[in-house]
């Protein structure tokens, strides 16, 4: 199961990223461009709200699954880096991520003109774009 898990949440990362950059692109050009919010920015803003969660469910599943600490004290996993990566810096910061993603949806539901709208986006979802760019994985992306 761990590795069918794995290889799950590998993919589904590439979809989450694409999105996430389409996303923030989309809502920083129209923000610039004073342009119209439309129901296209809706679903796109949607989607990454909904791939990025399916993604955090697998990203949980794979990390209680997975045997990190296997006897090893609190201690010896942060005095090894990638061990301290995997376990605790990627996760937290794909997490706030998702925390990111989820307050700009909601922040932007509320707003009332179409600049408002596209520029809550435009900022909390860079900031998760950025926290996903800090932390994935280069190594094992290419």
């Amino acid at each position: 199961m761990y590795s069918t898990v794995k290889v799950l949440h590998s993919y589904w990362a590439y979809l989450v990223f694409l999105i996430l950059v389409l996303a923030t692109l989309n809502a920083i050009v129209k923000t610039i461009g004073k342009k119209e919010y439309a129901a296209r920015d809706f679903r796109v803003s949607l989607f990454t709200l909904i791939v990025s969660h399916i993604q955090l469910l697998i990203g949980i599943v794979l990390w209680v699954s997975a045997d990190y600490f296997g006897g090893m004290s609190m201690k010896e996993v942060m005095g090894n880096a990638a061990l301290r990566s995997n376990a605790v810096e990627h996760p937290i910061a794909m997490v706030l991520a998702v925390v990111f993603i989820t307050i700009g949806y909601s922040k932007h539901k509320k707003k009332l003109t179409s600049g408002n709208k596209l520029k809550v986006i435009a900022i909390f979802y860079s900031i998760a774009l950025l926290l996903v760019l800090a932390k994935i994985p280069w190594s094992t992306w290419f």
